[in-house]
């Protein structure tokens, strides 16, 4: 049973930083992609960030891109996304998801991942 387990959220004002971390149970170099979603209350949950494995390609959202920076340490088994320049809007449930194998999914397609973990709640004051 593959576990992900997020940590690293809080509170913090506008403009400041977070790291966010995802402990996977199994050597996370195994999955096909690894990525970090977001849900706020009464929305849709939006894919923020995904790393493949293969050349470690990396893609983001248009909400977050420039500022957000996902990377993954394979000897602790985590994947890391790295928030700057926070604004409000980025207050939300953080989830880390991951994929077994490829799939003609869109990366931000919640359907296209096999595990999930139960998120780390961010939350950005003004």
């Amino acid at each position: 049973q593959v576990q992900l387990v997020e940590s690293g959220g809080g509170s913090v004002q506008a403009g400041g930083s977070l790291r966010l971390s995802c402990a996977a149970s199994q050597y996370a170099d195994t999955f096909y992609s690894m990525a970090w979603f977001r849900q706020s209350p009464g929305k849709e949950r939006e894919g923020v960030a995904v790393r493949y494995r293969v050349a470690g390609l990396t893609y983001y959202s248009d909400s977050v891109k420039g500022r957000a920076t996902i990377d993954q340490d394979n000897a602790k088994n985590t994947v890391y996304l790295l928030l700057d320049s926070l604004v409000p809007e980025d207050t939300a449930m953080y989830y880390c998801a991951a994929k077994s194998a490829y799939s003609n999914d869109w990366w931000y397609d919640v359907r296209a991942y096999n595990y999930w973990g139960q998120g780390t709640q961010v939350t950005v004051s003004s």
